[in-house]
């Protein structure tokens, strides 16, 4: 009569494969998620930006102040602190932060992700791949 059923080695042999194979495949996984969290500070960023630019048709200069634009200090999910710096009447300087005790603090390729604006024109920042560009 044959027997079913694995013996312990095979499941061990098994279970070893299976060990290698996600230990090897987790550092691109947490790039991958830490990627896509910065896909929060980039909305944040724009979406601060779009509202500068109401804010300057209407008043005719930028907002100093996040609260002036009807902002938080915090990106929607609480991952980023935003910081809004102005630079000039025609410029300002908006900076998205990694809050160090979140889970994009290992997140160190792109700490802190900024715009800055000076006379309608955007400058990125530290580099576009910061921004999944």
């Amino acid at each position: 009569m044959a027997r079913r059923g694995f013996t312990l080695v095979e499941v061990l042999v098994a279970s070893v494969v299976g060990v290698l194979l996600a230990t090897m495949a987790w550092p691109s996984y947490r790039s991958q998620l830490l990627r896509a969290g910065r896909a929060e500070a980039v909305e944040a960023l724009q979406r601060l930006q779009r509202v500068q630019e109401q804010h300057r048709e209407t008043f005719g200069r930028y907002a100093t102040e996040l609260a002036a634009v009807g902002f938080a200090q915090a990106s929607t999910g609480g991952r980023y602190r935003l910081e809004l710096i102005p630079t000039g009447v025609e410029s300002y300087r908006a900076v998205a932060v990694a809050h160090e005790a979140g889970p994009q603090a290992a997140d160190t390729a792109c700490p802190a992700l900024s715009l800055e604006v000076r006379q309608g024109f955007a400058t990125l920042g530290p580099d576009g791949r910061c921004w999944n560009r």
